[in-house]
């Protein structure tokens, strides 16, 4: 076996991995009853998902400038998608759109308090 069949089965295993990973993030964003729920599926799964899909793509193509732009949508990727799902949880939060009975420990109110 040569090694390009290999990084094609793999590939194709990464690809197929992260393709099942995001749909079930978009099931999850659908189905879970509350926001701070959704948020969680809509950037775990979602995220490396993507990053599979992308090691799947990079370990196709094999070139450098094609593995320089599916690094940086990477990065680009790990970079924002924390910082949005802080904002919408923040969001949730200050308009009372959260289930307050299963929130285990509410930092965010007892820092408010102390201000």
């Amino acid at each position: 076996m040569k090694w390009s069949d290999a990084a094609d089965a793999a590939s194709a295993v990464c690809m197929l991995l992260g393709a099942v990973l995001c749909l079930l993030a978009g099931i999850g964003l659908l189905r879970l009853p509350d926001v701070l729920s959704r948020m969680h599926a809509g950037t775990k799964p979602q995220t490396f998902g993507l990053l599979l899909v992308l090691l799947g793509a990079g370990l196709r193509l094999r070139s450098g400038a094609d593995m320089g732009t599916l690094v940086l949508v990477g990065l680009f990727q790990l970079v924002t998608v924390p910082v949005a799902a802080h904002m919408v949880g923040r969001a949730a939060y200050r308009s009372e759109k959260l289930d307050r009975e299963h929130l285990v420990v509410d930092e965010f109110g007892q820092a408010s308090r102390r201000l």
